[in-house]
């Protein structure tokens, strides 16, 4: 392991005790959730290519929605940044510009959240630069 990959784990362990501290663990497992997400959807193009899905869903029982959006924070931008992070570590490239959705849901199967993934291939880069200006 390289010095930088020891601190990037570093600051990766210090982010996720952070989490850890302030949202009694339950980010970390949606982080977990979602690396656990991207990395069982890899399509490897060649070699040098590896492509995961652009689009992820998040879909959170109530009471954890209510939890997470009762504490202020924006728990979707955090979840981006972490899944960008991962992907980056990975050599990862995405099929397409990054979105992570995050709903309620009363229909979660264990009670906590459920997370999916799919490609948004109606979404171009080019869209979103020409919707900046």
């Amino acid at each position: 392991m390289s010095a930088l990959s020891a601190v990037e784990q570093a600051l990766e362990n210090r982010w996720e005790a952070l989490w850890a501290r302030v949202f009694d663990k339950e980010p970390v497992e949606l982080v977990d959730a979602l690396r656990r997400e991207c990395d069982s959807n890899v399509v490897v193009c060649s070699e040098s290519r590896v492509v995961v899905p652009n689009a992820y869903d998040i879909e959170l029982a109530d009471s954890v929605h209510d939890e997470l959006t009762r504490r202020g924070t924006n728990v979707g931008q955090a979840l981006t940044d972490s899944l960008i992070r991962h992907a980056e570590h990975k050599g990862y490239e995405w099929a397409g510009p990054l979105a992570v959705h995050i709903t309620r849901s009363a229909y979660v199967p264990n009670g906590r959240y459920r997370v999916a993934s799919s490609v948004m291939s109606h979404v171009s880069a080019d869209g979103f630069q020409y919707a900046a200006h």
